[in-house]
C-alpha cells in the first residue's frame, strides 16, 4: 500500500503540473480547427460564385465584427460579484473573502465610471464631439 501512495502522489503532482499545458492545447486545437472549417466552407462557396461582388459580400460576412467593451455593463457585474463575496465572507467568517469582495467589488465600480467617462457607442461618442465643438 505504500508503494501506491509514493505512486498517486507523484501522479498527482504530474498531473497538477500538466493540466494547464492540456487545456491550453485542447483550446488551441479546436480554435485552429473551427478556423480552418470556417476557411475551408468560405473556399467551397466562392467557387460556385460566378460575380465578384458576391465574393467580396461573402469575405465580408465572414469577417470578425468586434464590438466594443462595455466598460458599464462588465463593471455591475464584477460589483455585484464582488458585493456577493463580501457578504459569503461575512456570513460564513474567513475574513479574507469580505477582502476579496470589497477589492472586487471596487474594481466593479471603477470599470462603471470608466463606462460613463469613455463612451462606446457611435452615438455618445458623437455627442460627446458635438459638445466640445460647440465649446
Amino acid at each position: 500500500m505504500d508503494e501506491f501512495t509514493s505512486v498517486m502522489a507523484v501522479g498527482t503532482g504530474w498531473v497538477a503540473i500538466l493540466m494547464p499545458v492540456l487545456l491550453v492545447w485542447v483550446i488551441f486545437y479546436y480554435s485552429t480547427k473551427s478556423d480552418k472549417d470556417k476557411y475551408a466552407a468560405m473556399v467551397s462557396i466562392s467557387k460556385n460564385l460566378e460575380n465578384p461582388s458576391d465574393v467580396e459580400d461573402l469575405l465580408e460576412n465572414f469577417k470578425d465584427k468586434k464590438k466594443p467593451i462595455d466598460y458599464r455593463r462588465n463593471g455591475v457585474i464584477a460589483m455585484f460579484v464582488g458585493f456577493g463575496l463580501f457578504l459569503f465572507g461575512s456570513i460564513t467568517g474567513p475574513n479574507i473573502l469580505m477582502g476579496v469582495g470589497a477589492l472586487v467589488g471596487t474594481i466593479g465600480v471603477g470599470s462603471l465610471i470608466a463606462g460613463y467617462i469613455y463612451p462606446n457607442e457611435s452615438s455618445e461618442i458623437n455627442k460627446a464631439v458635438d459638445s466640445f465643438e460647440k465649446k
